[in-house]
């Protein structure tokens, strides 16, 4: 049986960085025609931490195993799946190839717990520069950033 397939679009915001985060996903399944915004906030992260909040809870959404087109504006993120980072950092037990502990390993670890069922694949897009469904993700992550109390 064919697995069902998916695009989601993600983005982090994070004002100052570190500081107030806001992160949002857009699930898209041509197939069912459905469209599905999700988005949230921290009081204390960073940018980074966003971008990786937005594709883990992207990815958390689905309900069974599916064929998944990730689009981001992250190359930390993108290139750390496509790249071998990932399998480096746990071979060499989270630790970068500088023997510094890898940044926001908890983050790293779900993500590839909440990937197992999936089949997975990346694209970047530059950030503002015009991807209608890229510039959603921004707006909702900002929007949930500045939701948070002055």
């Amino acid at each position: 049986m064919k697995k069902p397939e998916v695009t989601i679009y993600t983005d982090g915001a994070c004002s100052p960085n570190p500081g107030k985060g806001g992160w949002a996903a857009l699930l898209i399944s041509r197939e069912k025609k459905l469209r599905r915004e999700l988005s949230g906030s921290e009081r204390d992260s960073t940018n980074n931490r966003m971008e990786l909040t937005a594709v883990l809870m992207g990815i958390r959404a689905l309900k069974r195993p599916t064929h998944v087109r990730i689009i981001t504006d992250s190359q930390y993120v993108k290139q750390a799946f496509t790249e071998g980072w990932l399998e480096n950092w746990q071979h060499n037990g989270w630790r970068t190839a500088a023997k510094k502990p890898v940044k926001n390993d908890d983050l790293w670890r779900e993500l590839l717990l909440a990937f197992e069922p999936h089949i997975v694949e990346w694209e970047w897009v530059r950030g503002h520069a015009g991807n209608e469904e890229n510039n959603r993700c921004d707006e909702l992550a900002v929007e949930a950033r500045l939701a948070l109390d002055p």
